[in-house]
């Protein structure tokens, strides 16, 4: 009885530590599309070295292209999220645009930063994920922003008033009335907007906010979870840890939506494949184009090595329990 003992033991370790390691290797993919054709912003390629800095410590390998032709059914179903980074102007084709749909009616994550609310102005399931389009801003100006709203991992590290250098974003719509939860509010008294303002955007004014459900799937399709911010505007905010954790903190939310393989196996989208696997070849620092082909800089390094610290790991505890096993039947 004592040797089965053990053996159940020796298995339940083997078992705790397979499933460990099962779990550390979903690592999350994430496309970022930069892509515009009205104005651009000078802080793109800042902003993508930023994303792709901060993939190791989260466990995610972010890939980038300004590519169209990049949008597939094929090769948008290998991505956890698609990440549109002050995006401007009509960016996809209508080609791009029925990938983009089939992509979050598949349980698709999505995620906007800044000027992505002024692309693809008619496309109607694209402003319903998103939450609202763009209208105008101010002068780039200092400003106040609240953190309104429940608790939620882009906001929990700010101050209640967070004092920033950025364009305070006016919207056509109030991104609540598809649903969302408005997280981040400008203060107005805190800045000089002289208008006009032609639209109602409901209050208090959205600066930031999440939908637990994208409202751009069509039908009773699965929906993924959808994170807006409209910060993001200069080459110095990319530089500020502040903002950062509050860009991460979204991502990482939606990327928990439980509908893509990083984090359920019986997904239709995500990364189905190790890190080391899943990682780009393209080279680059993620400042540039790439062609539909060979997307450039996916972030690997530390989840690669935790995977293979944690192969190393299992096969030492299968070694150990083997000698283990046999020296007590000797006994």
């Amino acid at each position: 009885m004592g040797a089965l003992s053990f053996a159940f033991s020796a298995a339940a370790v083997l078992v705790a530590l397979m499933a460990e390691a099962s779990a550390q290797s979903s690592v999350a993919r994430i496309l970022i599309y930069s892509a515009t054709r009205d104005f651009r912003h000078d802080s793109i390629p800042t902003a993508v070295d930023a994303l792709v800095a901060q993939g190791p410590a989260a466990d995610i390998n972010f890939d980038h292209t300004e590519d169209q032709g990049w949008f597939t059914d094929d090769r948008l179903q290998q991505y956890d999220a698609l990440l549109f980074l002050s995006n401007t102007g009509e960016v996809l084709d209508d080609t791009g645009k029925a990938a983009f749909q089939k992509y979050l009616d598949l349980g698709g994550n999505f995620i906007g930063i800044h000027s992505s609310s002024d692309c693809l102005r008619n496309t109607t399931f694209f402003q319903m994920e998103l939450g609202a389009a763009f209208d105008y801003h101010p002068e780039l100006q200092n400003a106040t922003v609240d953190v309104v709203g429940p608790s939620h991992p882009s906001t929990s590290m700010l101050p209640k008033a967070w004092a920033i250098r950025d364009e305070m974003y006016n919207f056509k719509s109030d991104p609540r009335s598809v649903g969302a939860v408005v997280v981040l509010s400008a203060d107005e008294s805190s800045y000089n907007d002289p208008g006009p303002r032609k639209f109602d955007q409901g209050t208090p004014h959205p600066t930031a906010w999440f939908q637990e459900h994208g409202a751009g799937v069509d039908g009773g399709n699965t929906a993924g979870r959808s994170f807006y911010t409209s910060l993001g505007h200069l080459n110095e905010t990319w530089h500020d840890d502040l903002f950062l954790a509050h860009v991460m903190g979204g991502i990482q939310w939606a990327l928990q939506s439980n509908t893509t393989r990083a984090f359920s196996p019986d997904a239709k989208v995500g990364n189905a494949t190790s890190p080391t696997a899943s990682a780009s070849t393209a080279s680059g620092t993620g400042t540039g184009t790439a062609s539909a082909g060979e997307p450039s800089s996916t972030s690997t390094g530390s989840s690669g090595a935790s995977s293979a610290w944690l192969g190393q790991r299992m096969l030492a505890a299968i070694v150990g329990v083997v000698l283990a096993m046999s020296l007590w039947s000797m006994l």
